[in-house]
């Protein structure tokens, strides 16, 4: 993203990567730091443009994605990612962010409950392990059973 922002035209010293997210579910914006750093730099008129390789995963929350939208559109924002630039302020480029918000947020109730499903199928077949507790071990049949010599720590 940093070689796309140079292609742009923003200097070396304008670009500023905010990856402290990587790895963290995009559900609830509030348990990330990154995403509330990117809001805090918008809304103190920071930001030109918010580059991402797909920039409706920022947020997978209506709620933090509408608002980094607003915020946006407040402050003259772009948001880039590999389709194109968008516009927060132009009403047909927030329709499309907006849009691509609802299915991020989408995306991630089908593959909870895809999740689920397989773990319940996993029940079903009495193949669904759990971790026993300290003291007990898992006997070669499967049975839970307590172990005195297991090291309690």
């Amino acid at each position: 993203m940093v070689d796309r922002a140079r292609e742009l035209g923003w200097s070396e010293e304008r670009i500023l990567v905010i990856d402290d997210d990587l790895g963290h579910s995009a559900a609830e914006g509030e348990q990330r730091a990154g995403f509330q750093r990117l809001v805090s730099e918008v809304s103190l008129d920071h930001v030109g443009m918010i580059l991402g390789v797909e920039i409706s995963r920022l947020a997978r929350s209506s709620k933090d994605w509408h608002q980094l939208l607003e915020i946006c559109a407040l402050f003259g924002t772009l948001i880039a990612d590999s389709d194109g630039i968008c516009d927060p302020a132009d009403f047909k480029d927030r329709m499309l962010l907006g849009l691509k918000g609802t299915m991020s947020e989408a995306e991630l109730h089908i593959i909870k409950q895809r999740m689920h499903q397989g773990k319940l199928s996993k029940a079903r077949r009495g193949e669904l392990g759990f971790d026993v507790p300290t003291g007990y071990t898992r006997s070669s049949s499967g049975e839970v059973v307590f172990d005195p010599d297991e090291e309690v720590q």
